[in-house]
């Protein structure tokens, strides 16, 4: 009795009994059924030529994805069928020998079927067949030579059925393990393709395979768009950074410091005529008395609708800033692009806007040479420094909002909710501190250059 509380204790508190591997035991109808598919197998190997025969033509007739590819490579096929057999077949008789042949075999076909782009289910359909018409022969080698063993088959349908979903399952894996390194390998490409172009690295015969791989024309017209958002998607995100217009075609490409779309266009541009300049006046702005001055809205050169169509159906997070670049002709030019797309998102506010880089060209200019930018807004606007700096956003503000509103004081006192003498009379001002004469043509063109360059490249 003690000796049956001190197991019971042992069984409570240590370690849960482990439960003994199942082992399988075969009956004597068992052994005897391996012997019998032994013997048939063995028939099988002698006659591997005609099955494979058989099962090529089979797969021709019930397979159409084999069928493409027996017409295009008959002899490969029926050594790849007949190579398998061999070793499937050879597993029933002496699985150890064969089984890890078997196993590779399996797998290369997998392997070479994913990167013919054969479907996953025509190569296990295939498999299925060959296993169907081995049972098949199986059972009718042993009906025709040995009637009275037939019975005993039964016993080992399971274990040869087993063994076809085995390597059904082989095939599969390596199927799909070599299809997710060739997708791999195509999106590496294809951003590497990207990178390389947007860089303006491509080389001249590389751009019939780029445009092929990517989908693009090569002689197509191109513009690209820059993005910064304040808080940028992960780098290589396959997620645009915002949303393009409806049919709008792109190719994404996450940069360091912003996020690049390639974008193929359709359109052929349109180009409105400049309007003539109105006749030059004289004196000074805070002398005029119009509402006028010398060169009023003069129409611009639209460098593509469609590109402006872009812009304004664009739909961006708040505060995102975005660049467009000028049209380019061809593939090989998207690098220059890119550099204008750059060019454009650094002429965008702080705050966020968008920029397309041909109605912005003096802000582009300022921003290509900054250096250049900070000295001409250091000589025009310098002398406002010595004012209190309160004084001297007015003027500023005041002159920003007469060049905006095409020199015209009533509009620009309308803006600032001032008189338009006000106006005229901080300009006057601005005249005496300068030494600046705005309706002079050079003078106006440095100080509404000196004012972006402010703008732009404060901090």
């Amino acid at each position: 009795m003690p000796q049956v509380v001190r197991s019971r204790v042992r069984a409570l508190h240590g370690p849960p009994p482990v439960a003994p591997m199942p082992r399988r035991f075969r009956s004597l109808a068992d052994r005897e059924a391996v012997a019998v598919l032994h013997r048939a197998a063995r028939v099988l190997m002698e006659a591997l030529p005609e099955l494979t025969d058989r099962l090529v033509e089979a797969l021709r007739e019930q397979e159409p994805a084999y069928r493409s590819a027996i017409e295009a490579d008959a002899a490969e096929i029926w050594q790849e069928v007949h190579h398998s057999l061999r070793h499937n077949v050879g597993s029933l008789i002496q699985p150890r020998e064969f089984r890890e042949a078997a196993h590779r075999t399996s797998r290369r076909i997998g392997e070479v079927r994913a990167e013919q782009g054969l479907p996953l289910d025509a190569v296990l359909h295939a498999f299925r067949m060959g296993g169907a018409m081995v049972w098949q022969d199986l059972v009718d080698d042993t009906a025709r030579r040995h009637p009275e063993d037939i019975r005993l088959l039964v016993h080992v349908a399971a274990d040869v059925w087993n063994f076809v979903d085995e390597h059904c399952g082989v095939v599969a894996d390596a199927y799909r393990q070599t299809e997710r390194k060739l997708a791999w390998r195509r999106e590496n490409r294809q951003r590497l393709m990207t990178a390389a172009l947007l860089d303006g690295t491509a080389q001249i015969a590389e751009l019939p395979d780029a445009a092929a791989m990517l989908g693009l024309p090569e002689h197509g017209r191109y513009a690209v768009l820059a993005v910064s958002t304040a808080r940028r998607a992960p780098h290589g995100t396959a997620q645009p950074p915002m949303t393009l217009p409806a049919g709008t075609d792109a190719l994404w490409h996450p940069g360091p410091d912003a996020e690049f779309a390639i974008l193929p266009l359709t359109g052929e541009g349109v180009t409105e005529p400049v309007a003539p300049l109105a006749g030059a006046g004289a004196g000074s702005a805070a002398d005029e008395g119009g509402d006028t001055q010398p060169g009023g809205p003069a129409g611009a050169v639209d460098g593509d609708a469609e590109l402006a169509a872009l812009a304004a159906g664009l739909s961006a997070p708040p505060g995102s800033r975005v660049g467009i670049s000028s049209v380019v002709d061809g593939l090989a030019a998207v690098g220059d692009a890119r550099r204008l797309a750059e060019t454009a998102l650094r002429a965008c506010p702080a705050g966020g806007g968008v920029v397309l880089l041909d109605e912005q060209l003096p802000a582009a200019l300022v921003v290509s040479s900054p250096g250049l930018g900070s000295s001409l807004a250091a000589r025009v606007l310098g002398p406002l420094d010595r004012l209190d700096p309160a004084d001297r956003d007015v003027i500023i503000e005041t002159l920003t909002a007469w060049l905006d509103s095409d020199g015209s004081a009533q509009r620009a006192g309308a803006r600032l909710y001032c008189h338009r003498n006000t106006v005229l009379n901080r300009l006057r001002r601005f005249e005496q501190l300068t030494g600046r004469c705005l309706t002079r043509p050079s003078d106006a063109v440095e100080v509404s250059l000196a004012l972006t360059a402010r703008r732009l490249l404060a901090g």
